[in-house]
């Protein structure tokens, strides 16, 4: 994705279980920055007169050099190398742009900065496997920063929300995310989302 900020804002975000890479360019300054995941929702702040790209990981891509467990609730500043280079793993990178970053990605797995590694495909889709359960929590904390459970928790959490702005009551969204009570709905909903169902319901315009 990419955009243009037009004034300094800031807004409730959600647990995000991806990771991002994002470029800012602000006031001429360059800033590259590893983003996340973050375990829980927070505030996003950012800049006037930003363009800003981000580019979003799919779970179970990462950084061998950067495990993404170590970058977890963090953004990271990305040394820069010259006026539209950084460094990244010891080698320097130009800025990609929206035209390009296809390219960019490429390049970074061809020279194995990024790997994928398919347990956390395999375990999300409730895949069959022959990797002992202790095997699998440590290759998807290697690769997410996150356990299995956390990330079904933000999943269920964010269906919850979308279920909630689509005009399903509370208790039956309880029922369909299989929440136990509202309070276990509105603890989740609070943690991963930022808000409480009725927050969510009151901040959709009425049809």
């Amino acid at each position: 994705m990419h955009g243009h900020t037009l004034s300094d804002g800031c807004t409730i975000r959600p647990a995000e279980s991806h990771w991002h890479l994002v470029f800012v360019e602000r006031q001429g300054r360059r800033m590259p920055l590893v983003v996340g995941p973050w375990s829980t929702a927070g505030i996003a702040k950012w800049g006037d007169e930003a363009q800003i790209l981000w580019i979003k990981f799919k779970l179970g891509v990462f950084m061998p050099h950067l495990p993404t467990n170590v970058l977890l609730d963090t953004e990271t500043p990305l040394p820069g190398a010259a006026s539209r280079s950084f460094w990244l793993n010891g080698s320097a990178w130009q800025h990609p742009d929206y035209e390009n970053v296809e390219t960019f990605v490429g390049r970074l797995v061809r020279e194995e900065v990024l790997v994928c590694d398919p347990i956390v495909a395999t375990v999300l889709q409730e895949q069959p496997h022959e990797l002992s359960p202790r095997t699998v929590r440590h290759r998807f904390m290697r690769a997410t920063g996150l356990t299995q459970g956390h990330v079904y928790q933000a999943r269920r959490a964010l269906r919850a929300a979308a279920l909630l702005r689509h005009g399903v009551s509370i208790l039956d969204t309880m029922e369909e995310a299989g929440y136990y009570d509202q309070p276990h709905l509105t603890r989740s909903l609070k943690r991963f989302v930022g808000y409480t169902p009725a927050q969510i319901i009151q901040a959709e315009p009425s049809t």
